[in-house]
């Protein structure tokens, strides 16, 4: 066990942590979750790491990440500690700490430095249209170009080496074992719960709870796909009927799901959404808007009308670098990424422990 971190938190309480110190350690939490079993205690342990200050246990855990937050342990919670707010903290923590630029902690912990980065990106690039340095082809090429490279660059330069910090702690420090075979078997694991998240359906049987991951299921598929019609298919520069048919569709499904996650948030209807990190705010508004605005630039190409609206494409081209230099490699979005890696490597930590007892 690590030395307790006095200030760990007020730290949390940054990154959205409500009232956890409440927790009388009495375990309801535990015995209304239905990932929690013989072996795992969801989310009283987390709970209580964060009580005493365990910070570097807290890192070198995947249970913040193998809960999807269905709400059970916070509306059963006698003392309203919000134990499910805790664990949705501590995913925004954790993400800081595997981040190695330390702009995910700085935006998590600060809104205006969120609106600063915003704003930057906007007058940066309404700044370069009204320079005249390009035309308005030009500019619909290299916003094409920008896609295409934001994409290899946010991975290979931010997203890859956050994801190896992240084993380093999770998987290796713990086991100190590295069996390619292991790794190798367990990555359907990866696959599977990057594309489904399949595991939100073992949270409980209510039917509100499917309907919400099939909504989560679909904007997934929708996003995934709107991505490649635009950058591999170049949805803006197509003349093929069915791909200009099939950008509109996914943009379509993509604005009516973000549309309905923003609704039900206003709504708090349910536990998950009684409290809002401004980044959960970003996330569902910028996929909003990415949906909507996608939509009516290539409405105005069809119309012939960019030309005179060319404002609106330069509005869409703003809302994409926000969404690909912020809200992707430093916002809500990797949580997406995380929880699918985290999967894989739990299988791969269980595995590795399996091994283990059976060569004993």
């Amino acid at each position: 066990m690590s030395s307790p971190d006095l200030k760990f938190g007020k730290k949390l309480v940054k990154y959205g942590a409500v009232d956890f110190n409440a927790c009388y350690n009495c375990g309801t939490c535990t015995a209304v979750c239905a990932l929690s079993n013989e072996e795992e205690s969801f989310p009283r342990e987390m709970v209580r790491f964060s009580v005493l200050g365990l910070s570097e246990d807290v890192k070198g855990s995947l249970k913040p990440w193998l809960c999807y937050y269905c709400g059970e342990c916070s509306t059963h919670c006698p003392q309203l500690a919000q134990p499910g707010e805790l664990m949705m903290s501590l995913r925004r923590y954790l993400i800081s700490c595997y981040d190695w630029t330390g702009l995910s902690g700085l935006l998590y912990r600060n809104l205006s430095a969120y609106i600063a980065a915003f704003l930057f990106i906007a007058i940066g690039i309404f700044g370069l249209f009204f320079s005249g340095i390009w035309n308005q082809a030009e500019w619909m090429h290299y916003g094409h170009l920008f896609e295409i490279m934001a994409i290899a660059s946010v991975f290979t330069v931010i997203l890859l080496p956050n994801i190896i910090r992240m084993w380093y702690a999770t998987v290796w420090k713990q086991t100190k074992k590295l069996h390619i075979k292991t790794y190798f078997l367990s990555l359907p694991e990866l696959f599977i719960h990057m594309f489904t998240q399949k595991r939100t359906l073992s949270c409980n049987d209510e039917m509100s709870n499917k309907i919400w991951w099939f909504e989560h299921f679909i904007v997934v598929i929708g996003y995934m796909g709107l991505l490649f019609t635009t950058v591999v298919l170049d949805w803006f520069a197509a003349t093929n009927i069915l791909i200009i048919v099939l950008g509109y569709f996914l943009s379509a499904v993509v604005f009516i799901v973000s549309f309905h996650f923003i609704f039900n948030r206003m709504r708090k209807k349910t536990e998950k959404s009684s409290f809002s990190h401004p980044s959960d705010w970003f996330f569902v508004i910028w996929l909003l808007l990415m949906g909507l605005s996608a939509c009516a630039v290539r409405l105005l190409i069809d119309l012939g009308l960019l030309s005179a609206y060319f404002w609106l494409y330069l509005l869409h081209l703003t809302i994409l670098v926000q969404w690909a230099l912020v809200i992707v490699p430093f916002g809500k979005w990797t949580h997406f990424l995380y929880r699918s890696f985290a999967m894989y490597f739990d299988k791969i930590v269980k595995d590795t422990a399996n091994t283990a007892v059976r060569t004993v």
